[in-house]
């Protein structure tokens, strides 16, 4: 039997995978401090990952064969961050040591590994080549997601368990909360221009609308997540996922209207933070939501639109290499348009867009 423990099951990576793993017949844990009770199935664990002795008593009967480690917190600096989420990783895997059960842990991190972190995001001098790849050194300076991946290999060591590491680009699903959600920020956008007549407006950079770049559907990185896991030839290794195709958002960015039924600006020459186009639009939102029935009234639970402007604001165009995935067995595949219009879809029916 494989029994999963994912970590962070109400994000949008993690309540994808719990979903993923659930349908493969896997008996499947859903570790958060408010866990997941949306999902059918998902056997709940509440703890808090900075609290060893929470952990210890939330794990206390759930031996993991597997570990999915999708959660992460953000903090005001770049040493907070590290030492928080190195934390967690930390005190996740010692309180699971004694059992000697987990065979292999999955840690879930993203392009920041190459481009720097939140401080220093995509500045020049460090950007790297792209297309991204896994083999790519590590930049010289200071990032949480090497602070976590130094715990994995850590606890690889003390405890003999075999490891994978994932990099997504920005990731595209549902979750409501959730600190970095460019999906559903878009389509909260695109309602509220609907709804008040204004233009879809491009609010990144001319190297973001010309260049090219990709995304990762939930979906497929669930699907790389459990075939990592559970594939001999792609244990202990790093991978990039994306849903193995690219775009331009001059391209993409009117399919997105259109579903909508809505007019869109191109970039006309300026960067146009949505940050501060919705800044003062919560009002508005809880009259659309009341207007349409809408289940979450707060625009702020439903967009981050700090982190859309951060990457659609980058300098450079962005896209990674899927090259190593595909020549061990992972060939998955999805078109990034019905990566969002299924979003869309389903933040519709779910009455979370009008």
């Amino acid at each position: 039997m494989r029994y999963a423990l994912v970590v962070g099951a109400s994000g949008i990576t993690g309540s994808n995978l719990a979903e993923k793993l659930i349908s493969e017949g896997w008996t499947t844990y859903g570790l958060a401090r408010n866990p997941n009770t949306e999902i059918s199935n998902l056997l709940p664990v509440a703890a808090d990952l900075l609290n060893a002795e929470s952990l210890q008593k939330g794990l206390a009967d759930v031996n993991p064969t597997h570990v999915y480690i999708t959660s992460w917190m953000r903090k005001e600096t770049e040493a907070e961050n590290i030492r928080v989420n190195s934390l967690m990783v930390r005190n996740l895997l010692a309180a699971l040591s004694p059992k000697k059960v987990v065979r292999h842990v999955a840690l879930v991190t993203g392009l920041k590994h190459y481009l720097g972190p939140f401080e220093a995001y995509a500045k020049a001098g460090t950007l790297p080549e792209t297309p991204l790849r896994e083999e790519h050194p590590r930049l010289d300076i200071e990032n949480f997601y090497y602070a976590q991946e130094d715990e994995v290999y850590s606890a690889a060591e003390r405890d003999g368990f075999t490891w994978s590491i994932h990099r997504p680009h920005t990731v595209i699903g549902k979750a409501i909360g959730n600190a970095m959600n460019m999906g559903t920020t878009l389509a909260v956008y695109a309602s509220i221009c609907k709804e008040t007549g204004r233009p879809f407006q491009f609010p990144g950079s001319s190297a973001q609308w010309n260049g090219l770049s990709d995304v990762t559907d939930a979906r497929i990185l669930a699907e790389q997540l459990i075939w990592a896991s559970t594939t001999e030839v792609a244990q202990n290794q790093a991978f990039n996922i994306t849903n193995g195709e690219v775009f331009r958002w001059k391209w993409l960015w009117f399919k997105l209207a259109e579903w909508f039924q809505i007019d869109a600006a191109g970039f006309d020459g300026t960067i146009r933070p949505l940050e501060a186009e919705i800044a003062g639009d919560e009002q508005l939102w809880r009259g659309m939501a009341k207007k349409y029935q809408l289940k979450e009234p707060e625009l702020n639970r439903l967009a981050s639109a700090w982190h859309t402007d951060l990457d659609l604001g980058r300098p450079i165009e962005v896209m990674t290499d899927m090259s190593k995935s595909r020549k061990l067995g992972f060939t998955a595949y999805q078109d990034t348009r019905d990566s969002f219009f299924d979003l869309f879809q389903k933040l519709r029916a779910e009455q979370l867009i009008p």
